[in-house]
C-alpha cells in the first residue's frame, strides 16, 4: 500500500514540475477518431456503468448523427 501511495505522490509531483515548466504558448492536439471507434467507445463506456442508458441512446444518435 506504502508503494501504491509513493507511486501516486510520484506522478503527482511529476505532472506538476511538468506544467511549472511551459510556456506561455499553448498547442492544441487533434485526433480524429472514426465513427465506430467512437461507437466502441461509447459501448464500453455504457458497458462498464460509466454512463446511463439514456446517456448512451443520446450520444450514439449525435455520432451517427455527424
Amino acid at each position: 500500500m506504502k508503494t501504491a501511495k509513493f507511486v501516486a505522490i510520484l506522478l503527482c509531483a511529476s505532472v506538476a514540475l511538468t506544467a511549472c515548466g511551459r510556456s506561455s504558448k499553448s498547442s492544441a492536439t487533434v485526433i480524429a477518431v472514426s465513427t465506430g471507434q467512437q461507437l466502441t467507445d461509447l459501448k464500453a463506456a455504457y458497458d462498464a456503468g460509466a454512463i446511463s442508458q439514456k446517456e448512451y441512446e443520446d450520444k450514439r444518435e449525435e455520432i451517427l448523427k455527424d
